[in-house]
């Protein structure tokens, strides 16, 4: 029998979003779970178990025997294992001690849904959901990167996404090639990409220039430091607040540097930004190009373009994870 779906998955720090899929790449339902309060793998799949349920009983799907597979995107994961391994963004993968732990979450999938399942890492499946549908159509080399709650890349290079010997490879949130001395990443490391660029790193540069100068006028003043969003310094910025204007300014800065380093060790045709941050438009945008140029060597000036992903929401990384369960 045929079977006509896959199921994509899409594993962040705050949420899980995922999709049934068909072989034309069109999501035929959706489903999301909020994950920001789940502490234990239990509690966690069993969430997903009823989600994915949910979604595999509609008529429209009709039923767990016209799955082929699941592809799942996950902080951290190992395509070559399937496990995912000291994610520092989720609560629901770490031990009592609160140490990021090894998840086996291909073997609890199958084990949960009775389907076969292959797990990558999440920015990795973004890319693949980038190359086949989305800005990066076309494209042979290029760099995926997503900005959320952190900052993850998947790397293509002559159109195959790379992995490395471990499955590991293309942890560019975690470089600290701009700051080896700040702000302490989730990871344990000092400096990390990812704890100024994220979205958690927009809204911490926006509370230290508040405290810094606890006289400059700011619409921010009027929330609690403590509970101001990336997406708040966002609205503030596009409505001319100065202060947020200059945190999207820092944050490019940061990011078009490291960018500069990026197309050093691959030379890609484009950047692509994907997530939440993205959608500031020219605030992170313009920063960022201007920073990356200024810091290109000569042969690279004016050759790389940094663009947004043309997935919207969640897409980019459930079909790129889907893609994956039509090899299984």
């Amino acid at each position: 029998m045929v079977k006509p779906y896959v199921i994509g998955i899409d594993i962040g720090g705050q949420s899980t979003k995922l999709g049934v899929v068909d072989a034309r790449g069109n999501i035929i339902i959706q489903d999301t779970f909020d994950t920001r309060d789940i502490t234990t793998l239990k509690g966690y799949m069993d969430e997903l178990e009823k989600s994915l349920t949910r979604m595999i009983a509609v008529p429209e799907i009709g039923g767990k025997e016209k799955i082929k597979g699941i592809g799942i995107g996950a902080p951290n994961g190992n395509y070559y294992k399937g496990t995912i391994e000291a994610a520092p963004n989720l609560k629901w993968a770490k031990d009592k001690q609160g140490n990021p732990k090894v998840i086996h979450l291909k073997n609890n999938v199958e084990e949960a849904m009775g389907l076969p399942a292959v797990v990558t890492n999440d920015a990795n499946a973004a890319a693949q959901g980038e190359m086949i549908y989305g800005a990066a159509k076309g494209m042979k080399n290029f760099i995926e990167i997503t900005l959320g709650t952190g900052v993850g890349s998947g790397i293509v290079i002559d159109g195959k996404v790379v992995y490395g010997h471990d499955g590991f490879a293309g942890e560019l949130g975690h470089t600290t090639s701009i700051r080896r001395t700040g702000r302490l990443c989730n990871c344990g490391k000092v400096g990390c990409l990812e704890s100024y660029a994220s979205a958690i790193g927009v809204a911490r540069t926006a509370r230290e220039l508040l405290e810094m100068d606890p006289k400059r006028p700011s619409s921010l003043r009027n929330m609690p430091a403590d509970d101001i969003t990336s997406r708040d310094v966002a609205e503030a910025a596009s409505k001319g607040d100065a202060l947020s204007i200059e945190v999207f300014n820092y944050t490019g800065r940061i990011l078009g540097e490291a960018f500069a380093d990026f197309v050093a060790f691959s030379a890609p045709e484009a950047i692509v930004i994907f997530g939440g941050l993205a959608q500031a438009g020219d605030l992170i945008f313009k920063p960022t190009i201007d920073a990356m140029e200024d810091n290109l060597l000569s042969i690279w000036k004016g050759k790389v373009k940094v663009i947004p992903s043309q997935l919207p929401g969640s897409e980019a990384a459930i079909l790129g994870s889907a893609a994956l369960a039509w090899e299984l």
